[in-house]
């Protein structure tokens, strides 16, 4: 199991935002994480990354307890994840490829080649092999979030999470990144959490679907 929550309590400092939350995720698997702003999808996204501290409950991510996860530690678990934001956070005053050699560089990948190659593989798996001394602004919104997914997948992570990847995109460019996204899943096995509030993709590529609502996560896998 990649991720397995059980009866976790997701506070934002000490604020209750979701209560008793228990759900799995398998290698693999592709996943919806859904439900109105202010439901939560983030907060529970957050924890599972570390990022928010786990008070109540048991939550293991990529085989770490997330409830006894040293400071230290969580650095060795998000080389296990890609995470994917709304808003691309590329770093603006660097071109496409120092933006992902910083990345590499900060994940511990010292071998300047073996750095080059990995950025070569990760641009052509998101359709943008010829972007490299491209600065963020000359992208287009679409592009910029390929890119972001890109930077993503460099370390090979067993999962991506993904917070709205879409919520700042057209329709058109929406689906073409949901498309993206599946074709990972498909081909490398990287399993995909991704939390959205766009119920049109669900309805046109549905998959397994959790829901946040009045503090409560609920699989809706059934209702599919």
């Amino acid at each position: 199991m990649l991720i397995s929550v059980q009866n976790a309590d997701i506070y934002q400092k000490e604020q209750l935002i979701l209560r008793d939350v228990s759900f799995s995720i398998e290698k693999g698997e592709f996943v919806y994480l859904i439900g109105k702003t202010g439901s939560g999808k983030s907060s529970l996204l957050k924890t599972l990354y570390a990022d928010l501290w786990l008070e109540r409950g048991k939550a293991t991510v990529a085989s770490h307890n997330l409830h006894e996860i040293r400071k230290s530690e969580i650095p060795t678990l998000r080389r296990k994840i890609g995470i994917v934001f709304q808003d691309f956070q590329l770093l603006t005053d660097r071109d496409i490829q120092k933006n992902m050699d910083f990345f590499l560089r900060a994940m511990g990948w010292e071998d300047a080649s073996a750095r080059d190659q990995r950025l070569i593989e990760v641009l052509s798996a998101v359709g943008l092999p010829d972007v490299l001394k491209k600065m963020p602004h000359q992208l287009s919104g679409g592009e910029q979030q390929r890119i972001a997914i890109a930077r993503a997948l460099l370390n090979k992570p067993e999962i991506i999470i993904a917070d709205e990847p879409t919520g700042n995109l057209d329709p058109e460019k929406s689906i073409e990144i949901l498309q993206l996204f599946m074709k990972i899943n498909q081909e490398s096995g990287t399993a995909v959490l991704m939390a959205t509030h766009d119920l049109e993709l669900i309805e046109r590529f549905p998959k397994r679907t959790i829901f946040c609502n009045d503090k409560q996560v609920k699989d809706l896998t059934d209702n599919l």
